[in-house]
């Protein structure tokens, strides 16, 4: 997949593709349908399939100081839509300039003239232009003019209801993540760069690997069975594990992040990017009276993860 970050300086490689047009934040099932539809459009045209997406999330850009709401970082949404045969990435720069830009002039000046689309798709809520004042129907009637194709798709719904992002951060926040996948189609997952802590956990007999969750909607803290794809690195590979989000209640006041105990596992894992998948919740964090108990939860907790992974 490549990955374009211009829509001013385009290689003729790059342009011509019929792209789908969203955040895609988590990729789930209903962001899968419009995707599907525009690999039908790449199929019949005889061209590439992309994605037309922004950096940073339009929504952080206006209010950057909003509780945190991603599902995805750019690193695992680029890794996700990889998997689904996506060949072109459009991960435009969202900024003022961009955001200026009427829905006239997005339409002409980045679908057209910039990446010189054939076929977009859409989702049939979706909005675009300064003040978000281009619907669906509006791009519609912009192809016609201006020569590219416009499919508006149905929203994606599930017995219990519609299928968004929203529902999906809903259903995290409740420590419910089976839940959440089946909306996202896959295990929600959180992927980083493994940062060195405080070596605590090596101490108490679980090395862990450490990654940030800045940026990120928090999931419900507490300890998880998790699967982790080490992504990068001389330990490049699949594994099952016991993982934590949230502050280390027993160690003072922290900032939340991830710490994932892989099983059977040596080395180091420094400087790797893990993609870590939330299977099921285990338990709330909690703060123990001593580490020694701390520990004895720890070994009940990892025996659990096991149990319920290799039911996988």
């Amino acid at each position: 997949m490549r990955i374009i970050r211009d829509f001013q300086f385009v290689s003729d490689q790059d342009r011509g593709a019929s792209a789908a047009i969203g955040n895609f934040d988590g990729v789930h099932l209903g962001h899968r349908a419009v995707i599907d539809i525009a690999r039908a459009q790449a199929q019949r045209i005889g061209c590439p399939l992309g994605i037309l997406t922004f950096e940073p999330h339009p929504r952080q850009f206006f209010t950057p100081d909003a509780p945190a709401f991603r599902l995805m970082n750019a690193e695992a949404k680029a890794n996700r839509l990889a998997k689904l045969g996506v060949e072109r990435l459009y991960e435009l720069a969202f900024n003022k300039g961009l955001a200026g830009l009427s829905a006239d002039a997005f339409a002409r000046t980045v679908i057209a003239d910039g990446l010189g689309l054939k076929h977009v798709v859409v989702g049939s809520d979706f909005c675009f232009g300064r003040g978000r004042t281009g619907t669906a129907t509006d791009l519609k009637s912009f192809g016609e003019t201006m020569g590219f194709g416009v499919t508006i798709a149905d929203l994606v719904a599930l017995d219990e209801g519609e299928v968004s992002s929203t529902s999906i951060r809903q259903a995290l926040t409740d420590g419910r993540p089976a839940d959440a996948a089946r909306m996202l189609g896959h295990w929600h997952r959180m992927e980083g760069e493994v940062i060195r802590g405080d070596q605590r956990g090596r101490d108490l007999g679980y090395p862990t690997a450490n990654m940030s969750i800045a940026g990120l909607h928090p999931p419900k803290f507490g300890v998880y069975a998790v699967t982790v794809d080490v992504l990068t690195g001389p330990h490049k590979g699949t594994y099952k594990g016991a993982a934590s989000i949230g502050v280390r209640p027993m160690f003072g006041e922290n900032l939340p992040n991830l710490e994932t105990f892989l099983f059977d596992f040596k080395g180091d894992l420094y400087g790797a990017h893990l993609s870590v998948a939330l299977v099921d919740y285990l338990r709330p964090e909690l703060k123990f009276d001593s580490l020694d108990a701390l520990i004895v939860q720890m070994d009940a907790d990892c025996m659990r993860a096991r149990e319920i992974l290799n039911g996988l």
